[in-house]
């Protein structure tokens, strides 16, 4: 093999080398950096549809619940809905709504496509009813609601969830605190993959994601013992908080809206503890931002299992009239 020694080529070589050289860290570093758009995009893509459509926080929370009727008032007002109880099925078939659909909480949606009628979703407390609502909300069906308290609202002989469950466990715990609440602190939005490019379609997917987890609740009682192992949100107006207290460590991020990106106020490192009175409000927050990338929780029965004897207002009670039920 012959070698060309010419001192212009062995130049001219060398430069192409060294050109090439050189652009590879930056193409390394332009790549890395394509990635980490491309990590954020899903993210921003489905929350400008979001609040495009308006879905944001402020409106999906909007008349999303209604009580029990008076008896004289029940026949308009089961006319009103297409009801579904999301119970298990023998509880479904012990006692009843009469005309209510058995369906679970991850089939909520394909059970909503036969629908004739505003939803009204039922489920044991009105806990797990907040996601089903909170999903079919964000699916179109933006007249949907949840039966407040559940079937427990409905007749005393379905209110043992409730009763069960109401109490003082923060009451002059070390960790119910009336200090001032945690200073906001910006954060990173959370990241997550999708195998969509819309808005709409990321939107879908997020939602199938929140409905196949579940329900997503925590015990009051592992929260108040260990409250530095979430970050807590007390989802309450500043005079609530001024009155009553809080669990050590919460925040107070209200209101909590994507277009006004109250949102950064969240850590999304940390497991998303939401609170309220009863837990109904908090399992709609907490499906919203399971959809957004959080891992979120719900806290369980909310503050009727904390301070239930000094709640002035927003309490549980058993049903003062027993609705009728329907059995097989």
């Amino acid at each position: 093999m012959i070698l060309n020694l010419n001192p212009y080529i062995l130049m001219k070589n060398f430069a192409k080398t060294s050109f090439w050289l050189a652009l590879v860290p930056f193409l390394m570093v332009v790549s890395c950096k394509d990635d980490d758009v491309e990590a954020s995009e899903p993210f921003d893509i489905m929350t400008e549809y979001m609040i495009a459509q308006n879905l944001d926080v402020s409106s999906v929370l909007s008349d999303w619940i209604v009580a029990a009727p008076a008896e004289a008032d029940l026949s308009s007002f089961t006319g009103n809905y297409t009801i579904f109880d999301i119970r298990s099925a023998d509880d479904f078939n012990d006692g009843r709504i009469d005309g209510a659909i058995n369906t679970t909480l991850p089939n909520v949606l394909e059970a909503a496509q036969n629908a004739t009628k505003p939803i009204l979703v039922a489920c044991y407390t009105g806990q797990s009813a907040g996601h089903a609502v909170m999903a079919l909300r964000l699916s179109g069906y933006a007249d949907a609601k949840v039966l407040k308290f559940g079937m427990s609202g409905w007749h005393t002989d379905l209110k043992d969830p409730w009763d069960g469950n109401t109490g003082d466990i923060g009451v002059g715990h070390t960790n119910w605190s009336t200090d001032a609440v945690q200073s906001n602190t910006t954060f990173e939005n959370p990241s997550f993959t999708s195998s969509e490019t819309t808005g709409e379609a990321i939107l879908a997917e997020r939602v199938r994601h929140m409905l196949d987890k579940g329900f997503q609740g925590v015990a009051g009682s592992d929260v108040l013992e260990n409250p530095s192992n979430f970050f807590i949100n007390n989802f309450w107006d500043q005079t609530d908080v001024d009155h009553y207290g809080h669990i050590d460590e919460a925040y107070r991020i209200k209101p909590l809206t994507l277009a006004n990106e109250e949102f950064q106020y969240i850590d999304p490192s940390q497991t998303i503890v939401s609170y309220c009175w009863t837990g109904q409000t908090s399992s709609m927050l907490t499906a919203y931002l399971t959809v957004l990338g959080y891992d979120a929780k719900s806290l369980k029965f909310g503050v009727n299992g904390m301070i239930y004897s000094e709640l002035e207002s927003h309490k549980y009670a058993p049903p003062s009239v027993d609705l009728p039920v329907v059995t097989n």
